[in-house]
């Protein structure tokens, strides 16, 4: 048997609420890191660089909407706005006031999460599809308000110029340098998700999700709870989108319209919701899908008369959304995460079934 469980004793508290209790587990995080850090950069093409980089903004805002969906149950189909919150305060803050990067982007967060919180208000009194719509609104919302108010836009076509953030002064340009830059951002709001997820407040959040009712019984503040999942979720929201307005080099409301909300969407569902594992899952999942697509389209397409039309492959890339979240929420409700869960049993108890 890989984990080896037996004869693992824990002589602590640390030890039994480590995030990973056993030292295969430990090996392998070391061994995932090594790829990352070492492997990867040195391998990968730019253009590869660049879907990975792509995948590491993902991560964030995947990993951000899933602490409000996944784990507080509060549907939101408003993450585009705030990213897009996010973006823009981080932007002028980097341009009008010339903050530094470490400054501007948790100053996006905090702003989001301002916005968030906001938006959360009236999920006191509505929720399922009804909070759904709220958010939806929010979404259309900051998008008209972003447009229309110059000195948050900067007036024509909506779009500031970013300057490339600096580590001890030396600008950041290339896919590698943002690569790293990316990465470390990624590691912090996952390993910031996995605690939250076992603290006291992430319970309280599980438990809202589950039977609100019940949960208000036991002595949870279920209003404080849910504003609070707001505010951490818009919080991770909003640095993801300050973080993509650094790496395009500009802040436009274009870059977070509602395709990006239902993008995000998909992610957690087909990752996982609840799962932090999940949230990455289907972060590089739903990134990869569009590449795959197209260079799939472009290997096959000289086999039948007439080839694919290339252009068509947003089309066919939406068809396999629709197609894939259908198939995990009857196949696999759990998504993702499940399916290597289920792997991960498997290796546990072999050669025995139990």
């Amino acid at each position: 048997m890989i984990f080896r469980e037996a004869g693992t004793f824990k002589t602590s508290y640390a030890a039994d609420m480590a995030l990973y209790p056993l030292p295969v587990s430990r090996w392998a995080l070391a061994g995932i890191f090594a790829v990352l850090l070492l492997v990867l950069p040195l391998l990968a093409s730019p253009y590869a660089l660049t879907v990975c980089d792509l995948i590491l903004v993902a991560v964030v805002g995947a990993i951000g909407l899933n602490i409000l969906t996944g784990f507080a149950g509060q549907i939101s189909i408003g993450q585009g706005g705030f990213m897009a919150v996010g973006a823009y305060t981080a932007a002028k803050l980097a341009t009008v006031w010339s903050m530094p990067f470490w400054l501007a982007i948790p100053a996006g967060g905090l702003m989001t999460a301002l916005v968030g919180v906001f938006v959360g208000i009236p999920s006191l009194r509505i929720k399922g599809l009804y909070l759904a719509i709220a958010t939806l609104a929010a979404q259309f919302i900051i998008e008209w308000v972003i447009n229309h108010v110059t000195w948050i836009s900067g007036g024509i076509q909506a779009t500031i110029q970013m300057p490339p953030p600096r580590v001890f002064g030396v600008p950041i340009q290339s896919q590698l340098q943002f690569y790293f830059f990316l990465l470390g951002f990624a590691v912090l709001a996952t390993v910031a998700a996995k605690n939250f997820a076992r603290s006291r407040l992430g319970r309280a959040c599980v438990a809202v999700r589950d039977q609100d009712i019940a949960a208000e019984i036991i002595g949870i503040d279920i209003f404080r709870t849910k504003l609070i999942a707001f505010a951490i979720s818009s919080f991770i929201v909003g640095v993801a989108g300050a973080l993509y307005s650094y790496y395009l080099g500009i802040a436009n409301y274009e870059q977070f319209g509602l395709d990006v909300s239902v993008d995000y969407l998909a992610m957690i569902i087909i990752g996982g919701m609840g799962s932090v594992n999940g949230s990455i899952l289907g972060a590089a999942f739903i990134t990869l899908l569009p590449v795959v697509t197209r260079r799939g389209l472009a290997a096959i397409g000289p086999i039948f008369a007439g080839g694919f039309d290339i252009d068509g492959v947003p089309e066919v890339r939406l068809c396999l959304f629709g197609g894939l979240i259908i198939l995990f929420l009857v196949a696999e409700p759990e998504g993702l995460d499940r399916l290597w869960r289920n792997v991960r049993t498997y290796f546990r108890t072999w050669p025995f079934s139990y």
